[in-house]
């Protein structure tokens, strides 16, 4: 499966994998859920900010939006809002170790303290309910 980078738009050649836009501001904790999502077989996307993540969106097929909650300069539920507004029936997914008081645009909630195996059957799940 190839992929190529023209602009500023990443083109998927052949590829049937789902696309999952992460958003974390922690680069180490960014790389991992990265990595965990694509041994899955996902082709992940990532945003240090909320600006940078709302930019992917706009121009990449998303199925999925994973974010964090506490991102520097917004929240993950603010985000949220904000992606609702551009693309209302893509799931935004909060992953945290704490949950937000009110959920707002949110779909999901995750806990950090899910179980890996957790976490993947979640995903799947929602992913699967966007595709069908």
């Amino acid at each position: 499966m190839g992929y190529k980078v023209t602009g500023e738009s990443l083109v998927r050649a052949q590829s049937s994998q789902p696309t999952i836009l992460c958003v974390e501001d922690h680069k180490a904790y960014l790389r991992l859920r990265k990595a965990v999502l694509e041994r899955e077989g996902y082709l992940v996307l990532t945003a240090s900010t909320g600006s940078e993540a709302l930019s992917i969106l706009r121009r990449e097929p998303v199925c999925l939006v994973l974010s964090d909650h506490m991102l520097r300069g917004t929240t993950g539920v603010a985000l949220a809002a904000r992606m609702k507004k551009m693309k209302p029936h893509i799931p935004v997914v909060l992953y945290s170790g704490q949950v937000p008081e009110a959920m707002g645009s949110v779909d999901c909630f995750i806990s950090k303290d899910e179980t890996v195996a957790s976490f993947l059957s979640i995903i799947s799940s929602l992913i699967h309910r966007y595709r069908e």
